[in-house]
């Protein structure tokens, strides 16, 4: 690698940098980022790169890996074509194959499969035993065998054996992620409850099936004080709530999908069933409240919980479709062009929530583009324009409500 950037738009959130700048990658290092390089070798490859951004490549905290078991929807090799299209150079992988991933042997199987070139590729390992949420699994033995951390990606029902897990795993200092769900609370709901889930004819889920929930469980870290990340925030309420604990100076952080901060109830209208999400769309002063909440570092990452369904899965009524959308190639344009070009947000801010702040989470040392480091990073284009379809996306599974549409920002190039 000798390669001189003219004239890239550099964003790195750790320094909090963002100017126009030569940037010269070399020998798998930043060599040297400055106002004009002039004195270079002479085979060094020169790339115009004016109106496009140069920043750390972007780190998923949890999506959804369906190989083995339902290579249908998305396999090892298409999800990492996919993740890299969408700029992310680090994913960090439920453990929802199956069998699920409760055990050393099914991660070692799972890091066979990891294909050459694909993003650095982590693994949650299971809290109960077949995700059922009852009993726990031999959380010591997959910590040794190099999981990232433990989550089962669903609510655990049984708070009896929710409190045992975290005072077992805190030994092992992993991190713990755990979705805020009182299942009895939310029932059969499939909209989020509010003005619009009645005339729309659709069962609601009340907020305080998730913030019932995520109360309880900071109760519970207050006294156990294991670390835990809290996924999938998707109230008003539980922004208040996760910044409650963290003036009481609990081990807590939090993410929301990239999806909650983009749309809500209005768009369950259309009925499209890949807006069937699991939490559901929060009201439109839930959106509003999660994003102040990332703008302020209540929250501090943005998951894209990447979920592929195949056609037919998905092909039914909005009720009976299983909840989840997919995400990598979509997630960067479209936050960018509705959070940044159209909104208040800084670059950085939403560089940091994706970037940054999700290896934080995760307890690893940030990603830097800075002089010195070594190369991860991400080439943006945010003007360019493409369509949503099979020809462009590498997802093998097509469950966006964007399909067929044209956004604009698109990843040009990965350099890691």
């Amino acid at each position: 690698m000798n390669l001189l950037l003219r004239q890239v738009r550099v964003l790195d959130p750790l320094s909090h940098c963002d100017r126009i700048a030569d940037v010269w990658l070399k020998d798998g290092k930043i060599k040297a980022i400055e106002k004009q390089i002039a004195d270079i070798a002479p085979e060094t490859t020169i790339k115009n790169s004016e109106n496009l951004i140069l920043a750390p490549g972007l780190t998923d905290l949890y999506s959804t890996n369906n190989d083995p078991g339902r290579e249908e929807r998305e396999t090892v090799a298409s999800l990492s074509k996919a993740a890299l299209a969408g700029g992310f150079t680090r994913l960090t992988l439920l453990p929802h194959i199956a069998p699920p991933l409760d055990n050393p042997a099914g991660l070692t199987l799972l890091q066979r499969k990891v294909p050459k070139g694909a993003p650095h590729l982590q693994f949650w390992g299971a809290l109960t035993q077949n995700l059922e949420g009852e009993q726990m699994v031999e959380l010591a033995e997959l910590a040794d065998a190099g999981v990232v951390g433990f989550s089962d990606g669903k609510a655990i029902a049984h708070w009896g054996v929710l409190r045992r897990l975290l005072e077992y795993a805190r030994p092992l200092g992993k991190p713990i992620a755990i979705v805020p769900t009182n299942l009895q609370l939310r029932d059969n709901g499939v909209m989020r409850e509010g003005t619009l889930s009645i005339p729309l004819g659709l069962p609601g889920d009340p907020a305080f099936s998730e913030t019932a929930a995520l109360a309880a469980l900071l109760e519970i870290v207050a006294i156990v004080k294991t670390p835990v990340h809290v996924m999938r925030v998707s109230t008003g309420r539980g922004v208040e709530l996760i910044a409650e604990a963290k003036r009481r100076e609990l081990p807590v952080t939090a993410s929301v999908t990239w999806l909650h901060l983009l749309l809500d109830t209005e768009a369950v209208g259309s009925y499209d069933p890949s807006l069937h999400l699991d939490p559901p769309l929060g009201n439109p002063s839930d959106r509003a409240a999660l994003a102040d909440g990332v703008k302020s570092g209540i929250i501090d990452a943005i998951a894209i919980d990447h979920s592929p369904y195949t056609y037919e899965e998905k092909t039914v009524s909005f009720a009976e479709a299983p909840p989840g959308a997919i995400g990598f190639e979509l997630a960067l344009p479209l936050l960018w062009e509705n959070l940044v070009v159209k909104g208040d947000w800084t670059g950085l801010q939403l560089w940091r929530a994706l970037s940054v702040s999700p290896q934080m989470c995760l307890g690893q040392k940030p990603l830097a583009c800075v002089a010195g480091e070594t190369v991860e990073s991400v080439l943006f284009d945010p003007q360019k324009t493409w369509i949503v379809n099979s020809e462009t996306l590498f997802s093998q599974s097509t469950n966006t409500s964007w399909w067929g549409e044209e956004i604009r920002g698109k990843i040009v190039s990965v350099i890691f």
